[in-house]
């Protein structure tokens, strides 16, 4: 099932909520992810202004697994440990399922999703989808959710049946930094695989998709000023992502 915005934010405490609020969050509706990592705890000030207490480790969380700028932050998967349970996922590619839209600050977003090859990944530089442009409804929290209908294979790369992944799927804010999430999985037959269904893979009406381009400046720098400050996208990715239901 999608999960309900409601719902989980009645399951955290009201201090947790209010010092989420600079920061937008995902959650991963398929094929899984590692579990839920929208915390935010601590006190940046008590942190004077670094991600870590004493600044000196760089991983984003205190030495009480304290996340005053919140976990999802945190390269390369969001803080999170690597799963038990894999979940299975095609062969030959597959789906992926994301609601972008948890608390404010995600009106404009860039999506990335690339693979971690091995059980444990030594890096995750292999991109599956190339990089889109999501346009939510405002940029307070949302419910709505994005669901890619075929995730293809990082070029050159041929998956093997039994073989262990993780699949990396970053969402970057509108001010530049980058929320991480993670599914570790097993490449599987596609008929061994959990199916896609409305309930945990769907594109809601409230959120449009852009392809991303860049182009040459005609004028140096001036050329950036504008009034506007969205991302320049053309038109949604109808192609391969735009349909509303399975």
């Amino acid at each position: 099932m999608l999960v309900s915005l409601r719902s989980l934010l009645t399951a955290t405490t009201c201090l947790s909520f209010l010092s989420s609020l600079v920061a937008s969050h995902t959650v991963v509706t398929y094929p899984g992810w590692r579990g839920d990592n929208l915390h935010t705890n601590g006190s940046i000030s008590g942190f004077n202004g670094t991600d870590v207490d004493g600044g000196n480790n760089g991983l984003g969380a205190g030495p009480n697994n304290t996340y005053p700028y919140g976990m999802q932050w945190i390269y390369p998967c969001g803080g999170m440990e690597m799963s038990q349970n894999r979940t299975k996922w095609p062969v030959g590619g597959g789906a992926v399922g994301v609601q972008p839209g948890w608390f404010q600050g995600h009106s404009n977003a860039l999506m990335y999703i690339n693979l971690g090859e091995g059980t444990v990944p030594l890096n995750y530089s292999l991109p599956m989808q190339t990089v889109f442009g999501i346009v939510g409804p405002d940029n307070l929290a949302y419910n709505g959710s994005i669901c890619i209908p075929q995730v293809p294979l990082p070029a050159n790369y041929t998956a093997v049946v039994g073989h262990n992944a993780t699949i990396q799927i970053i969402e970057i804010a509108q001010h530049g930094a980058a929320l991480y999430n993670c599914v570790d999985i097993t490449f599987a037959e596609p008929e061994d695989v959990e199916p896609v269904t409305p309930d945990n893979c769907a594109n809601t009406s409230d959120i449009s998709f852009q392809y991303v381009y860049s182009t040459n400046l005609g004028s140096g720098a001036s050329s950036l000023v504008s009034k506007n400050p969205a991302w320049v996208a053309v038109i949604a990715v109808a192609a391969t992502i735009a349909f509303a239901t399975l």
